[in-house]
């Protein structure tokens, strides 16, 4: 039977018939309009709305351009997210281990030392600290903020460096952002900080032949690495890997140039304080064997309407594992954090026992100067608790507590464990040598403040001193950066 014959005899078909060719009119359409819709915003994303100065250091500016990303970089203001370790959360890691206090007597760090709360706090925090409170070289700036390129580009990077932290606290008021990371006229990732280009130069490589995915770990390793301030003078900023990355290679490097951070206060040790070496000691896991990049997890993709752009919420990947674990790992999220867990878990329990064994040579060590032990009889007991220290802080120091490389975290925290316990047989052998008892009493170092006490610090002094100069001191650097807001420079 034809079509029109069917009709005839039921002419609701014919209703229907219209009905249902409307319907695909209209779905056709509709597809092809948000096709459209969204290849425009595709488009649009990356046309500017308003031109960017070369060395532009306010991020609202950018954001004018760039509202999506704007818009996630601000979301690192909510600093609610805890994880077992971690997080964004203020966390004062001296209380929740105070044996670190101990370690580091006659440092600055036994004062303070707080979880980072992300980017956007960054010039607050160091502010507020009470490591600040000791004079500082304006290298400390350095990771701080966008104004720090600004600032290279018009002073150059050694005269930058060999100032006074106080001298440009006026300078530095934006925080971490857009300019430290991007071209403002193409948008491509670039490094503005110059001892991340130098390390390579030293290295025979140049910066500027690495490949976008390397970009994306590499502008992370502007400051997310290990670092100390060449010469007495200059305070220049200089990465140790010109022997390699290891925590091997670095501390070789460190013993050639004869490089000391601080002399401790119990044991006289020269030490060696690590930074913060999360892109070295990432680059021996298996992420990094991958060819993951730190956004991938850390900044992980986002998609909204037809535009694919980059979550600028910088944060830990368990804060979002949907958007970073999960792009490549299948199992449940239960799983997945279990998994993070365990390792931190073991890496922890060695790092632990570093600590102890560490703590307790430091504290020997003192015991054989009180009973006129000279420090020339304790040099081979001193290099060990040196190298010990040093590859405790490498894995302490950096972030995520080995997760990065677990393998080597472990691996590394283990010889400083040997280290020590060498440091603690030769001191044994010392104190018998003056006639003294081998087993020294450890004292009460069950809270921060005890350890604070016990290493000499005036806790209450120090505070009361550091609130006395936020008063006298940041009104005046925010008054000076006041009257420089909108000005072509600026």
């Amino acid at each position: 039977m034809k079509i029109t014959e069917l009709i005839q005899r039921h002419p609701w078909l014919a209703w229907i018939l219209f009905g249902g060719t409307a319907v695909i009119v209209f779905l056709v359409g509709w597809l092809g309009a948000s096709i459209m819709e969204r290849r425009s915003e595709a488009v649009m994303q990356y046309q500017m709305v308003k031109p960017i100065a070369d060395w532009e250091p306010r991020n609202e500016v950018w954001g004018e351009n760039f509202p999506r990303e704007f818009e996630t970089y601000r979301s690192t203001t909510d600093t609610s997210f805890e994880s077992k370790y971690a997080g964004s959360k203020k966390r004062d890691l001296l209380a929740e281990d105070p044996l670190n206090v101990v370690l580091w007597a006659g440092y600055a760090f036994s004062r303070e030392y707080n979880q980072a709360r992300g980017h956007y706090y960054a010039i607050n925090d160091i502010r507020n600290i009470l490591r600040t409170s000791v004079p500082q070289p304006a290298t400390c700036w350095s990771c701080k903020s966008t104004d720090v390129p600004r600032l290279m580009n018009k002073m150059g990077p050694a005269n930058f460096y060999k100032g006074s932290w106080d001298s440009l606290g006026h300078e530095v008021v934006n925080n971490i952002g857009c300019q430290d990371c991007h071209d403002p006229k193409t948008m491509n990732l670039r490094i503005t900080r110059p001892a991340l280009a130098e390390a390579w130069a030293r290295q025979g490589k140049d910066i500027n032949t690495a490949t976008r995915q390397e970009m994306r770990s590499l502008v992370c390793a502007q400051c997310h690495v290990e670092y100390y301030f060449k010469g007495k003078v200059e305070k220049y900023l200089t990465f140790p890997w010109d022997k390699g990355f290891s925590a091997d290679s670095m501390e070789a490097y460190y013993e050639e140039v004869g490089h000391i951070d601080f002399v401790h206060t119990l044991s006289k040790t020269p030490i060696l304080k690590a930074q913060h070496p999360d892109y070295e000691l990432y680059r021996t896991g298996i992420h990094a064997e991958r060819g993951v990049s730190c956004a991938d997890c850390h900044m992980p993709y986002k998609n909204e309407g037809g535009v694919k752009f980059t979550n600028h919420k910088i944060a830990s990947p368990l804060e979002n594992i949907a958007g970073s674990c999960q792009v490549c790992h299948r199992e449940s999220e239960e799983t997945l954090i279990k998994n993070v867990n365990d390792r931190q878990d073991k890496v922890m329990e060695v790092k632990l026992l570093a600590e102890k064994a560490l703590v307790a040579a430091h504290i020997e060590a003192a015991a054989a100067y009180k009973v006129g032990a000279d420090s020339s009889e304790l040099v081979p007991a001193l290099k060990l608790i040196r190298s010990a220290q040093w590859r405790w802080d490498w894995v302490s120091a950096a972030n995520a507590v080995g997760f990065h490389s677990p393998l080597e975290a472990t691996r590394v925290l283990s010889t400083s464990i040997q280290r020590a316990e060498e440091a603690r047989r030769f001191i044994t052998q010392v104190l018998i040598k003056h006639k003294a008892s081998p087993v020294v009493p450890m004292p009460d170092l069950s809270t921060k403040a005890k350890a604070q006490a016990f290493i000499g610090l005036n806790m209450p002094k120090l505070t009361a001193e550091k609130n006395e100069w936020k008063k006298k001191v940041l009104p005046v650097w925010d008054a000076k950066a006041k009257e420089r807001q909108g000005s072509a420079n600026y």
